[in-house]
């Protein structure tokens, strides 16, 4: 077998992936019969793209962006490339700091806001809940950004941007749809801005994880869509099986996050969920 390299992962055919997953999306929404599709945009490249791609797919007053930005931790640029990318597309949006919001968890006395992990996904899921709340209001349903990549690995905030309705890049792993963008038109700015969740001041994914994305699907792809063991793997990415330990061990302790919350099952009820 050749070198595996990050051109393995992005050498796919997009006008087939763009066909499939507008299908998806069309079909989903058919079934459910939603009115509109609301999601957070953020002014990184996942969310520009899941933008990008369901201003394509549906009708323009079907498709609502949700700018949620918290000043202590979100980038100016970031704000300004979200509005002006929504502007671009014609997609109605809303703009407002949250801020307050975060802040007013203080009233309960053992909350302190601080820069770190629990407030980062206290922001998270603060913003699924205004997602949730416009979807409800207006007989909508709410479409998550997240890849691949930060789905195998858990890269992603339980009940936060994890809860949601449909994943339209589910199916793509991070640096695949960073090409996908490039080829539906979305700013060089935003494609290539490095990855950065952003859920306190200064959050990156390569400061938190410790490796870039390309280094990151190369493992993905070795060991999910290739089905090499680890060693195998190692030989033939040249990359260090240290990174190979770290995916696998984020993989199986994230979980909890791909599934349904665990219950006992009695002896007599085989799927006591299913049965109801």
């Amino acid at each position: 077998m050749a070198r595996i390299t990050i051109k393995d992962v992005v050498s796919i055919s997009y006008d087939i992936v763009l066909e499939y997953i507008s299908s998806f999306i069309k079909s989903f929404v058919e079934k459910t019969s939603a009115r509109v599709i609301v999601m957070g945009l953020s002014g990184g490249v996942d969310s520009s793209v899941l933008l990008t791609v369901l201003a394509h797919t549906l009708p323009g007053d079907r498709v609502v962006a949700l700018i949620m930005p918290d000043s202590r931790s979100t980038p100016e640029e970031d704000v300004n490339d979200a509005v002006d990318f929504a502007q671009s597309l014609g997609v109605k949006y809303h703009l407002f700091y949250i801020d307050r919001i975060v802040d007013s968890y203080t009233t309960a006395p053992f909350i302190e806001v601080r820069e770190d992990m629990a407030t980062g996904n206290l922001r998270a899921r603060i913003r699924m809940n205004l997602l949730y709340y416009y979807a409800n209001k207006y007989g909508g349903l709410v479409a998550g950004a997240s890849d691949r990549s930060e789905l195998l690995i858990g890269y992603f905030t339980k009940y936060g941007d994890g809860a949601v309705d449909f994943l339209p890049l589910g199916c793509l792993y991070k640096t695949q749809v960073r090409e996908l963008g490039k080829r539906l038109g979305v700013p060089e700015r935003i494609t290539s801005k490095p990855s950065a969740p952003r859920l306190w001041r200064g959050h990156t994914a390569r400061g938190e994880i410790g490796y870039e994305y390309e280094e990151i699907d190369v493992v993905l792809y070795s060991l999910f869509d290739l089905k090499l063991c680890v060693e195998k793997a190692v030989e033939y990415t040249g990359l260090p099986r240290e990174l190979f330990e770290k995916i696998l061990l984020m993989h199986r302790t994230s979980r909890h996050k791909r599934t349904t919350p665990p219950l006992p099952i009695l002896p007599w009820l085989q799927n006591p969920i299913l049965e109801i």
